[in-house]
């Protein structure tokens, strides 16, 4: 899921074709489900290469030609770029190959990106706009530059009447009984996030309407599926809510009994 190498593949070997419905799950702090446009972005992954030329950074740096330079002038100009991309994007990247040791210029160096939008035409925009920054900081540089795509994600849009269904499941479940133990654990990690410390809710969100003002958020390739067949998620209330999500914190709940009571509950709705 979090590196979108999985579902679209699936998607293009035709393993949904003969499905009437998927039901898809995912874990979150409350017990919802949303039909329509979601919340959620699509994105493209991409991962851009340099290739330049060594030598030693102190006694003959001119004879060099620095991979890792142009993969901080292509990060410098995408950051000068994003004051005129839409406030709905959304980008970010980490360098996974910056060289060896500070005295010897980096003859290779790469930068991973997620590029996220509301919709395909705007993905692939952003896509080009990359591609372009990339090989103005190649030429910058005296470097070549080469990119692959390491994975996609439509996005979300998810199947009403199948929404609602679940939704008057999910009503009928309600949420777990949350005990006293559950509470204070709940709190103290909200407390750790720097969040109110409300503890865990007793009381359903059950359906939630299309967005119909978009904004952004994270990204799924169920959002592939949901372009082939009728699709839903449903979210379960296995963590502690309002959680800061890739936080650490963020992953404690999965071995407590808090976890365990909202997966249950999750699957009785399903």
């Amino acid at each position: 899921e979090e590196l979108l190498a999985g579902k679209a593949y699936m998607v293009r070997t035709g393993l949904f074709k003969d499905m009437d419905a998927v039901l898809f799950a995912h874990i979150a702090g409350e017990m919802s489900v949303q039909w329509g446009q979601t919340n959620s972005s699509g994105l493209i992954s991409m991962e851009f290469s340099f290739k330049g030329r060594t030598a030693h950074a102190a006694s003959a740096p001119w004879e060099a030609q620095s991979a890792l330079d142009a993969v901080e002038l292509m990060n410098a100009g995408w950051n000068f770029r994003r004051e005129h991309l839409r406030p709905q994007q959304r980008s970010h990247y980490v360098i996974t190959k910056g060289g060896d040791q500070p005295n010897i210029v980096p003859e290779a160096a790469s930068v991973w990106y997620y590029l996220r939008e509301l919709d395909y035409d705007r993905i692939i925009a952003m896509k080009e706009t990359a591609i372009k920054i990339a090989n103005a900081a190649a030429m910058m540089t005296d470097t070549t530059m080469n990119y692959r795509t390491l994975g996609s994600a439509w996005p979300q849009h998810m199947n009403k009447p199948i929404a609602e269904a679940v939704a008057a499941n999910i009503n009928t479940v309600g949420m777990p009984a949350w005990d006293e133990k559950d509470q204070e654990m709940a709190k103290a990690v909200q407390k750790i996030q720097g969040k109110k410390p409300e503890g865990m809710s007793d009381k359903v969100t059950g359906l939630v309407p299309e967005a119909t003002n978009p904004t952004s958020g994270g990204s799924d390739d169920i959002g592939d599926v949901a372009w082939n067949v009728p699709t839903i998620t449903l979210r379960y209330p296995a963590n502690v809510q309002n959680m800061t999500n890739h936080h650490w914190a963020a992953a404690i709940a999965v071995a407590t009994p808090i976890a365990h009571k909202g997966t249950t509950a999750g699957a009785k709705v399903m």
